[in-house]
């Protein structure tokens, strides 16, 4: 073994050794937020009629008329992080009075103003379901030490719940019914990863990342395919990871940003909120590609000249999604630990020993050239399986209906491209149950099959074939180049809506204007 080869395989063995060692899971996979109302964007130029999934659910104040005892003496609950103790506090102090904060979850309403501060991954994703049900994304993000925690939550008082229930839909049927589901696999021990297939995964990636640094100054050409396949696998092993709430999932939490440049809490805000609100229109961030890519046409006053050519040239934002990632991810880390945010420490440290051993055995003439075809090669597995499908102009509360409703599978056709794809070609599987191994989803893929028959859903079971998910990305694209603005068109970053992106702190807000 040269050299190069003995020092890479040195410094995979340690980093791994790193990751490897017992730590608490960074972020319990955080609850995300939805708002108001419940309507398909569906214009004849860019995606056939669909049929509202739910009634229009619009904003309500949770707290009822108060007393006149209550106007002398507001209280709320104030909560310890572990939910062991919950006690009333006067609700006003000499700056704010502050109001309930009501979720239900699996039926009972829960008043979670006392908690939302010590919630690990931010209050934020209380209050985007102040309001709402949380049944799903509760039970879809959390261990289930977490989401044994809610039920020492105190109750919304009867007042609430009475005014709630006046105005908040009831659960249908299909969230029913995909309860049941989930109980039912997680009896059957669907969340139990298999130890070797996850070894074989890593394996592949080792022998990979030592192949790049040996050829680097010999066959700089294979290096960067090499490199680029490193940073892409690495990416959905990561995710794999982020999302999982098991035993090897804690343990190798720190992967993706050791091995593939990219924050754990970055992806975590970012990509469990587009869990939850998945194609909601100025809230679901991936899909939020203006000025450079758009998925519908515009309001003249969101509109860019770079639209009219997206179709012939979309290869090239695309190709920019992992630089862009790996900006936003030191951005919102440095950002966290400023905000005291947990792990963000160790976390910052991850990255920059990534960076250190990837400057070290790579040059800048094959890692930058990695780092734009990881991002094509990405950006063309993540983009088609969403972006085809139906948007939302607002919250969905049916949650299970909204992803199958936006959301389509690839059926790969060769072992290349089922491992290419990294466990996105079973996208329906991984939205509706995230935190489950993907090595599971092939499996799932006939019981959510006879789901979607059974309960009816609109559109049913979606699939299409690898390179046909991608000529229709990519007519989409030509289509929305070539149609007339349109007046009134939802913003890409919102209106004002709950969980508008222009309202957070997300790198993603204010976009772009070109």
């Amino acid at each position: 073994m040269s050299s190069h080869a003995f020092a890479a395989a040195s410094c995979l063995s340690l980093l791994l050794l790193v990751v490897l060692s017992p730590c608490e899971s960074l972020l319990p996979p955080s609850l995300t937020r939805t708002s108001g109302v419940s309507r398909a964007f569906s214009p004849s130029v860019l995606r056939r009629p669909l049929r509202p999934l739910a009634s229009p659910l619009h904003m309500v104040a949770t707290a009822p008329p108060p007393t006149k005892s209550e106007q002398q003496a507001p209280k709320v609950y104030e909560c310890d992080d572990d939910l062991q103790k919950c006690v009333e506090v006067d609700a006003c102090d000499e700056v704010q009075c502050r109001t309930s904060l009501d979720v239900r979850i699996h039926g009972t309403w829960y008043n979670l103003s006392g908690w939302r501060k010590a919630h690990p991954a931010g209050a934020h994703w209380i209050d985007w379901y102040d309001g709402r049900d949380a049944s799903e994304v509760m039970d879809a993000f959390h261990s289930a030490k977490a989401r044994g925690m809610w039920q020492r939550l105190p109750k919304s008082s009867a007042e609430s719940v009475a005014l709630l229930r006046e105005t908040v839909p009831e659960d249908t049927e299909t969230q029913k019914n995909f309860r049941l589901l989930r109980e039912q696999l997680e009896e059957e021990g669907w969340w139990e990863r298999d130890i070797g297939h996850e070894c074989r995964l890593v394996g592949i990636w080792i022998a990979m990342a030592i192949g790049a640094a040996t050829t680097a100054h010999t066959a700089p050409f294979a290096s960067i395919c090499l490199t680029s396949l490193c940073f892409t696998q690495a990416g959905w092993l990561g995710h794999d990871y982020i999302h999982g709430v098991d035993k090897w999932s804690d343990r190798l939490r720190f992967f993706c940003p050791l091995c593939a440049g990219l924050g754990i809490t970055w992806w975590s805000d970012k990509h469990n909120k587009h869990h939850a609100l998945t194609n909601e229109m100025g809230v679901d961030e991936d899909i939020a590609t203006d000025p450079f890519l758009y998925s519908w046409a515009p309001d003249p006053e969101n509109d860019s000249p770079l639209r009219k050519f997206q179709h012939i040239w979309f290869f090239v934002p695309f190709s920019a999604l992992f630089a862009l990632w790996r900006y936003d991810t030191l951005m919102v880390t440095v950002d966290s630990i400023e905000q005291k945010r947990p792990e963000t420490k160790k976390e910052l440290f991850m990255l920059m020993t990534h960076y250190a051993v990837v400057l070290t055995f790579l040059p800048p003439s094959v890692y930058i050239p990695a780092i734009f075809v990881s991002g094509l090669i990405s950006a063309l597995i993540v983009t088609p399986t969403h972006q085809n499908e139906e948007f939302f102009e607002e919250y969905q509360p049916d949650w299970v209906a909204a992803q199958f409703t936006s959301t389509r599978n690839a059926v790969t056709n060769n072992p290349f491209s089922e491992w290419i794809w990294g466990g996105m070609q079973y996208q329906l599987e991984h939205h509706l149950f995230p935190s489950m191994p993907r090595s599971k989803y092939p499996s799932l893929k006939p019981i959510l099959q006879k789901f979607a028959e059974d309960n009816q859903i609109p559109g049913g079971y979606r699939e299409s074939g690898e390179f046909q998910i991608l000529y229709d990305n990519w007519e989409l694209y030509r289509d929305v180049a070539n149609a007339d603005a349109v007046v009134g068109a939802p913003a890409s970053r919102g209106d004002g809506q709950l969980g508008a992106i222009d309202l957070g702190f997300s790198p993603a807000a204010g976009g772009f204007k070109i």
